[in-house]
């Protein structure tokens, strides 16, 4: 296999940078690039030693096997699973060490020359224990490389912490500074900031330098269309707006009560997909712990009604299905025992081969680097979340280098309800990514 012209324009500028950014969409091969720059590296005698972190799934699922489809002579040492076999991957002589984010605050010493951030928003919060761990220790790294689809998927204010842990030259040490310089304070009790009109250009002029952006015309020509199609949906309205107005609602003989706008908004979320939590806390027998339990209080069947007819009208093809809560899971294997999730054994082996009807995912477990391409072409969304990056990188399961048909992406909204908010919002934050990249490309 051979990279595209635009991987191997990639691979140079990691290459010609010690510190340095990748800014491309879902699919564009991101690992690719990184492989045959680090490949570069290695056997230039430049960077003899790697150490790439990435989200558990990605670790164990994405490196490996793009290393041997891409037929790399790279050694590599995936560092998951007990803190034994982790220490013995990091104290192994491979070229590569794969770890996990979660693991950060378990860090070894580290003997890297070089270091790849693969999906670097993971590492946008700088007050993060995880962050800080790692910050510790990276110092003696030279070279540092982030991969990312969209690095203001939820906001300027994110970009902060990513570009920090490659580069502090970029925006700084401190993130209250990059604040008082590119935002404006509207609430000092919840520690509100709102960017300055000037703010995303200005931050952005500072990040070209040391940016390589992945023209979308130079690998979308490449993918099949992307068609999303809304499909919505009625309920009774009733119990949702007391609940919406009164943060309090009956349900039979059970009443359940939000006790702050944030908890209603997931109720909210909740009812528009047919159900709802009912929680309670008690005492535990340890002193000083409590008992959280849920109880789940059917509503409505509109969704999953409406999803029966889209999977009928699709003649059962192959379907990746989207949750975000474990009742919407509940009901999806309730109605579909055949249904098969990316826990279940070689699932993604199997989806890939075609051989499963029902794939039900949800964001936060299928979110990043996972190769779906090749078992269908359909993925809908029983509920939808409220990060743009899980969102994109989700859909990105599908619609990816190596799709050969039209993708078609289902989004089920219950009219009048915080569904159309949702959407609505990630709309918003889709607008601010592409304003950011087309900074990024002003000269």
């Amino acid at each position: 296999m051979q990279l595209r012209d635009y991987q191997e324009q990639a691979v140079t500028f990691l290459y010609e940078h010690d510190r340095a950014l990748v800014l491309a969409s879902v699919g564009a091969g991101k690992t690719a690039i990184a492989l045959t720059a680090i490949k570069e590296m290695v056997e230039n005698g430049i960077a003899k030693r790697w150490l790439v972190l990435a989200p558990k799934r990605v670790c164990t699922d994405v490196w490996m096997q793009e290393k041997v489809k891409w037929n790399s002579p790279l050694s590599m040492a995936i560092a998951i699973g007990t803190p034994q076999k982790r220490l013995d991957a990091f104290m192994s002589k491979v070229d590569v060490v794969v770890f996990n984010y979660d693991n950060l605050q378990a860090l070894p010493h580290l003997n890297f020359d070089g270091i790849v951030f693969d999906e670097l928003t993971k590492l946008k919060n700088p007050s993060g224990k995880r962050y800080k761990a790692l910050l510790k220790q990276i110092d003696q790294i030279k070279f540092r490389w982030g991969l990312t689809g969209s690095f203001t998927s939820n906001g300027l204010e994110d970009v902060f912490g990513q570009c920090k842990i490659v580069d502090q030259q970029l925006l700084g040490r401190s993130k209250g500074a990059f604040l008082q310089q590119h935002f404006n304070l509207i609430d000092k009790n919840f520690g509100q900031w709102e960017a300055r009109p000037e703010a995303l250009a200005d931050v952005m002029k500072k990040l070209r330098p040391a940016t390589f952006l992945l023209e979308s015309k130079e690998y979308k020509d490449k993918l099949p269309p992307l068609n999303t199609v809304e499909l919505r949906c009625d309920m009774n309205m009733t119990d949702y707006n007391t609940m919406k107005k009164e943060f309090v609602a009956q349900f039979g003989s059970t009443q359940i009560t939000a006790l702050n706008a944030a908890v209603v908004t997931g109720k909210l979320q909740q009812l528009a997909s047919g159900f709802i939590y009912n929680s309670t806390t008690t005492a535990s027998t340890t002193p000083g712990k409590f008992v959280t339990t849920k109880e789940v209080v059917s509503v409505s069947p509109h969704k999953f009604d409406l999803l029966e007819e889209l999977l009928e009208g699709n003649q059962r093809a192959n379907t990746l299905i989207v949750y975000n809560f474990q009742e919407e899971l509940n009901q999806l294997r309730l109605r579909y025992p055949h249904a098969v999730t990316l826990d279940d054994k070689n699932a993604i082996e199997r989806w890939n081969k075609g051989e499963i009807e029902l794939l039900l995912l949800h964001p936060k477990s299928a979110g990043h680097g996972i190769n779906l391409q090749y078992g269908g072409n359909k993925i809908v969304f029983v509920s939808i979340p409220w990060s743009l990056e899980l969102y994109e990188q989700t859909v990105g399961r599908l619609h990816r280098s190596g799709q050969l048909h039209e993708v078609w992406c289902y989004i089920l909204l219950t009219n009048k309800t915080v569904d159309e908010r949702i959407w609505a919002s990630l709309h918003d934050k889709q607008a601010l990514s592409t304003l950011a990249m087309e900074e990024l490309r002003c000269n």
